[in-house]
């Protein structure tokens, strides 16, 4: 049976998701920010017979994230999600997304598939003396400046607005270095909640790149998150950046696919 989620569903909910917090960091902190009964967000669960969830349906303002251990009513979801426009957003572990790929009358986006990590430790930082800045909502349209100016960025029309919902509701933060008030290098956390954060945005200006900015800004944040008892977790597809995170600590444990 698949029916909406409510507050009443929470400790189970959180219960079942948090059996792999990395994975469903985007889930739980949506869930923690937004809720049950906003406009733009919706959660649904599939139940089994003695009433314990299976699989959950998180549906973001056009963007959709499943979960599910084992087997799930696919199609069911699918139902749920072509009630919407569009062509839709839909990401999660490769395993899962792939079930719904089948389905030829579900309009998908353009097909990515990344590496998923996370880091538990910080025994791989070491301090650093490049000063840094935290970002507040004066500093948006500079670090989206920035991320246009970078090549393999393919940045969305809502970036800036996502941005700054995310300082508004502490669910994201951005360190960055400067330079004669030029933003020169940052790094960002988005989706953060009481048990991780992701890495997102890790840039530098073309000009000022082989002088370690982006990862000394980087170790400043890793620690500052990792201090507050989060893990750490990331996507990446290119080898050489997937060697320098792992040299941070980084370990892969699993494969991502986003479709958008």
């Amino acid at each position: 049976m698949i029916r909406k989620l409510t507050d009443r569903d929470h400790h189970q909910v959180l219960a079942f998701l948090s059996e792999e917090p990395s994975i469903n960091l985007f889930i739980i902190g949506d869930i923690e920010a937004f809720g049950y009964s906003s406009e733009f967000q919706e959660i649904w669960g599939e139940f089994d017979e003695q009433d314990s969830i299976k699989a959950v349906l998180l549906r973001f303002h056009q963007s959709f994230i499943p979960y599910a251990r084992g087997e799930f009513d696919t199609e069911g979801f699918v139902s749920i999600m072509k009630r919407y426009k569009q062509p839709i957003s839909l990401s999660g572990k490769s395993d899962i997304v792939e079930k719904f790929e089948a389905f030829d009358d579900l309009l998908l986006g353009k097909k990515q598939v990344t590496f998923f990590a996370e880091c538990l430790s910080d025994e791989f930082l070491s301090a650093g003396d490049v000063e840094f800045k935290k970002a507040s909502i004066e500093n948006v349209d500079q670090i989206i400046e920035l991320r246009n100016s970078i090549e393999e960025f393919h940045i969305r029309s809502d970036a800036r607005e996502i941005l700054v919902q995310g300082i508004e509701s502490n669910t994201a933060r951005t360190y960055y270095t400067v330079d004669h008030d030029i933003l020169t290098s940052c790094v960002s956390t988005t989706a953060e909640n009481s048990m991780s954060a992701m890495i997102v945005g890790v840039c530098t200006r073309k000009e000022y790149r082989r002088q370690g900015l982006a990862t000394a800004v980087m170790q400043k944040l890793f620690q500052d998150v990792l201090n507050e008892g989060k893990t750490l977790c990331l996507f990446y597809d290119n080898p050489a950046a997937g060697r320098i995170y792992k040299r941070l600590g980084f370990k892969d444990i699993g494969m991502w696919t986003m479709h958008r």
